[in-house]
């Protein structure tokens, strides 16, 4: 995606489909926004989770596009900010994400828990993919208050296999310097975080990639969704032309066959089909 044309898009969105900040706690960046469609609901909700490999100058207007789309199309949309590691830590950046998802039960909205869908980009595909593996695990505790539970986790261009990402040094070393080391270093770590060392998750996934992104990251996917299938769960895999960003850009085919995917797993409510 064209950064001028990426600026633009941010700017027009913000404009004509306005949504409102909720706080999840006390630091600036524990935040997400909330969009909601015409209507009475009570709506299905899509949680937006970003990348940028981790890193702080990269923020949550990276879905605004995204999030105004679906949006028009019948979801709430809940547009999630996050602490990163480079200023606090690994374990801050998994809690918010989390947190993020429990504050849904909290608002004053007409959602529908029932119907939720998390879409993560790039870091926020391990993210995402990551909580859903979490939130299976605490759903099947003994005496745990159940969760909210994604009926769908969608992996746009994730960053689905950490121990490779790593040992491929991608991104200036992204991996050690996001989890604070190496996987030599912090195996329990990364066996908790790598969404392939998590298999099986227990939910339906959908790995979304473009065949012009990153080899490594085409690689990681391609191979997360051969063993997912292996271990038993329920996967769709989309491949198309693009590069790292079509995933997130309305304009392209792999987000029109992303959107056709969550509409026959999740449907928006009967006003918007």
């Amino acid at each position: 995606m064209d950064a001028f044309a990426f600026a633009v898009d941010t700017w027009f969105f913000a404009r004509t489909a306005p949504a409102t900040r909720h706080s999840y706690g006390i630091d600036p960046d524990q935040y997400a926004e909330l969009r909601l469609p015409g209507g009475s609901g009570p709506f299905p909700v899509a949680v937006l989770v970003h990348g940028g490999y981790w890193r702080s100058r990269w923020q949550a207007d990276l879905m605004e596009a995204v999030a105004a789309d679906l949006t028009a199309r019948g979801y709430a949309t809940w547009n999630v900010e996050y602490r990163r590691p480079d200023r606090h830590d690994w374990d801050a950046t998994t809690a918010d994400v989390a947190a993020a998802l429990r504050a849904l039960a909290g608002l004053d909205a007409p959602l529908d828990l029932q119907r939720v869908v998390l879409l993560g980009h790039s870091a926020g595909g391990q993210l995402v993919v990551r909580l859903a593996a979490d939130v299976t695990a605490a759903s099947t505790a003994a005496g745990a208050c159940k969760p909210v539970r994604p009926a769908l986790t969608v992996s746009l261009a994730g960053c689905l296999d950490l121990e490779s990402i790593h040992d491929r040094h991608l991104s200036e070393g992204a991996v050690a310097l996001a989890l604070g080391g190496s996987p030599a270093e912090l195996p329990q770590v990364y066996a908790a975080s790598s969404p392939l060392r998590r298999l099986p998750i227990g939910s339906p996934v959908a790995v979304v990639c473009c065949r012009g992104d990153d080899p490594d990251l085409l690689d990681a996917s391609r191979r997360y969704a051969a063993a997912a299938r292996a271990a038993g769960d329920d996967v769709a895999v989309l491949e198309e032309d693009g590069d790292h960003f079509s995933v997130v850009d309305p304009r392209t085919r792999v987000w029109q066959r992303t959107l056709d995917l969550v509409t026959s797993r999740v449907p928006p409510t009967p006003e918007h089909k």
